[in-house]
This record gives structure tokens, sequence and C-alpha cells, in this order.
């Protein structure tokens, strides 16, 4: 079973293929993308591309131009994988040089790997999850996603050791996303998110729940909400392409409402399930 893939070499998954000299090793010089596939079907695997293109493109670092040519090689490797329902995980970064600040004259690298993805635990889905309010500590730039990853690291760390799922970033006083989702309040109904910007990433699932709201004539609201807006919502869930659609039923050590999922959520999670 083929489940790596290196600059075009597709390797078994314990070969040593990354150099010392390595920039995502180095400096995190880098970008990055996870796509899930189901039953063998990549879920919005073109709008990934497009996010990952536009991250490199910020960080000046030049992806192949034939994307053609790069899609067919992430499924050459879902296919020699041999696995129905997995997360590929796509790394770019400015290649293979002496360690040095400024950018090397070198190929870029690129490495994929194929694992079969473990979805969280099915009692999260159907009751809801717990998640803690924590200091938005990253960079300015957080629409692009970078390899630079250790303000979110240590926020979800801070959420596991008190036994929540994840950590939800607040930013001067208003809430931007957690540590590896977006979030979204429920309130008359209404669907309300913090808008793009800088300091968020646009997330592949964000935009499924968009498109999802307007099939269902759910009203999707644009617009920033503050940590006391979360615990008067209706109700709260969070997206991401490994958490899929997540209810949150309690904020640090408040419940949400009935400490149950709403109807909006549960509508958002079948009209997902039936598109993948």
């Amino acid at each position: 079973m083929i489940t790596a893939c290196f600059n075009g070499k597709f390797v078994e998954p314990n070969e040593l293929v990354v150099p010392i000299d390595e920039r995502g090793h180095q400096f995190g010089d880098g970008v990055y993308e996870v796509i899930r596939i189901y039953d063998g079907k990549p879920f919005m695997i073109d709008e990934h591309l497009d996010r990952l293109y536009q991250s490199a493109d910020a960080i000046k670092l030049r992806i192949d131009p034939d994307r053609g040519a790069f899609k067919n090689t992430m499924l050459e490797l879902i296919q020699k994988s041999g696995l129905t329902n997995l997360d590929l995980y796509v790394q770019v970064t400015r290649g293979i040089a002496p360690r040095n600040h400024l950018f090397p004259d070198c190929p870029v690298s690129v490495s994929m790997t194929a694992k079969s993805f473990r979805s969280i635990p099915v009692g999260k889905k159907d009751s809801g999850a717990s998640v803690i309010l924590h200091p938005d500590e990253r960079w300015a730039k957080c629409y692009i996603k970078s390899l630079n990853l250790l303000p979110n690291i240590l926020a979800k760390q801070a959420a596991y050791e008190k036994g929540y799922l994840e950590a939800i970033l607040v930013r001067d006083g208003i809430v931007t996303e957690g540590a590896s989702s977006n979030v979204y309040i429920v309130k008359n109904s209404s669907i309300i998110t913090t808008p793009i910007s800088n300091h968020i990433l646009s997330g592949i699932t964000r935009m499924a729940v968009k498109n999802m709201a307007e099939y269902l004539e759910i009203p999707f609201i644009e617009d920033q909400f503050t940590p006391d807006e979360m615990f008067q919502a209706d109700e709260i869930f969070i997206t991401s392409t490994t958490l899929e659609i997540t209810p949150i039923t309690r904020v640090d050590d408040k419940q949400i409402n009935n400490g149950k999922p709403g109807s909006v959520t549960k509508a958002l999670q079948e009209r997902f399930r039936q598109i993948i």
C-alpha cells in the first residue's frame, strides 16, 4: 500500500525522504491543505486547490502552474493508497537548501500523505461538544494556511488538558475562529459567523455551510460577535474538514440554551450527509 508521495516519487510510509535542510523543517516556510475523501470521492478538491495556490501566492511561493498535473498526482496517490475514506495531506515548502533566511534558488518541495480518517465520536455529533475561550495570539495573516501553527497548537492543547474539544479564539473582544475550525452562532433561526478577513482562514466546509444554508433557506449572516453573544446564542456549531459540522453545547463552564444541538445545526448535518 502506497500512502505517501515526495516530489513526484511514491514512497512507503516508513521511507525517510525529507533532508535536514528542508525549508518546512527549518523555518515552517510553506503551506498545506487537508482534503477529505468519502467513498473514493474527494470533497471540494478544487476549492482546496484554490486555497492552496492562494496561500502559496501570499508567501511568494510558486507551485507548479500546471494545476491539472498537480491534481492528477493527488488523485493517483488516493488510488494507490487502496483506501476509500481518507484524509489527503498536501504540503508545499520553499524547497531544500542550506539554512538561510533569504529565499533560496531551488525547486519547491511537495509532499503528500494519505491516511484513513478518524471522525470525532458520534456522541459529540449527536449530543454536542464543549469548547473553551482562548486569546487569539496568532499573527496578522491567518488567511494563509501556513505551516506556522504553534499558537493554534498551544490553544488546542489548553482545551484538551481541560477536557474540551476545541479552543475558540478571541481577539480584541471579538470571536475570530477555532484553533482548527470556523465557529458559528445561531440566533433567531439565522446563522452568524465571522466575516472573511486576514484574521481567519476561509474554511472550505464554511463555504459548504454557506451553500447549504442558501439551499435550506436559512439566513447566513457574516458579522462579528462577542463571547457574551455566544453565551446568549440559541445554537453554536463549528466546522472544519475533519470536524465536519459539530454542535457545541457548552462554552467554558456555561451551557448554551438547553444544552442540546438545535434544529438549524441538525438540518445542516443532515444536508451535509446527503452531499457527501
